[in-house]
């Protein structure tokens, strides 16, 4: 009984169909029917109820699945940990993260990445979605906000900081504004996301109580590079990440409207962290991203 097919019967488990796990593998969905029929003749019973409709574990292969895992698991994290003693990290890496993240702050390191280990195929899932690393099969993830609560081991990579900022076009036509209770009044860009679209929070020292200012306008956006080119264009005023302004601050395409401010959006207590699935072993390809991406920006 080869680990592979093990493996194909975990994911069909987790995914709950042949498709996706077809998918997943790029494989035929009638290969993944096959390897789970022979499984099934091996172990001499049912593993999963079929329907046209849907795909579930029948009671026997439930206690046999979730058996398994752990022993899959240990066999996978034995090789991985067997083979980083003798050869470079190697194998395919799945890492997603915000558009902007991507786009801004992973795309300018990448090549320094694979020069230093080449052996690491890479693919980039670039999505303002939270996917499932586990049914989408992503060994590392980026996720901003407060810490991350689940089934998932948490480190974290940064702090995050944002500022309030309009165009200088936008100031010379409405004036700069004194206080940031003045927003209510203003255009605002909002970023379609809970907790970004109705108020933001400000301070003027790190002890002190913040206060929410309710915030409007006529365009709300669900990525914060177009919310960037927005506010760089005149429509008014935007939160956004310090990571995506500072080379518009520092040449003055934007300006900062409240520079003895701190702002943020639900929760001054955000970070960038990095998410991957629980395991007992980290594989080595997961474990030197992880240590890169911390000395580029930790």
């Amino acid at each position: 009984m080869e680990l592979s097919t093990l493996k194909t019967a975990l994911l069909v488990r987790d995914l709950g169909s042949f498709a996706a796990v077809a998918r997943l593998l790029d494989l035929d969905a009638s290969s993944v029917s096959r390897v789970i029929a022979q499984l099934e003749q091996d172990v001499g019973f049912r593993l999963f109820q079929r329907s046209t409709r849907s795909l579930a574990p029948t009671g026997e292969g439930e206690l046999y699945l979730n058996r398994i895992a752990p022993l899959v698991e240990e066999l996978d994290a034995a090789g991985d940990e067997a083979r980083s003693t003798s050869v470079s990290p190697r194998g395919t890496l799945r890492v997603t993260a915000s558009i902007s993240f991507v786009q801004e702050c992973l795309m300018p390191v990448l090549p320094a990445f694979r020069d230093r280990y080449p052996e690491i195929d890479l693919e980039i899932l670039a999505s303002d979605a939270n996917l499932d690393l586990r049914a989408d099969g992503i060994d590392l993830a980026v996720r901003f906000g407060q810490m991350p609560k689940g089934d998932w081991i948490v480190s974290k990579l940064m702090a995050t900081s944002y500022r309030v900022v309009a165009s200088p076009a936008y100031l010379e036509k409405t004036g700069r504004p004194e206080h940031p209770d003045e927003l209510s009044e203003r255009e605002c860009i909002r970023f379609a996301i809970p907790g970004f679209k109705t108020y933001w929070q400000f301070r003027e020292r790190e002890n002190e109580d913040a206060f929410s200012v309710p915030v409007g306008g006529a365009t709300v956006i669900s990525n914060a590079l177009s919310i960037r080119s927005a506010a760089r264009s005149g429509m008014g005023v935007a939160l956004l990440p310090i990571m995506l302004v500072q080379r518009d601050l520092d040449n003055g395409t934007l300006v900062d409207l409240f520079p003895d401010h701190a702002c943020a959006a639900s929760s001054f207590e955000t970070a960038a962290w990095l998410l991957y699935p629980s395991r007992s072993y980290l594989p080595q390809k997961v474990r030197v991203m992880i240590d890169f991406l911390k000395e580029k920006y930790g």
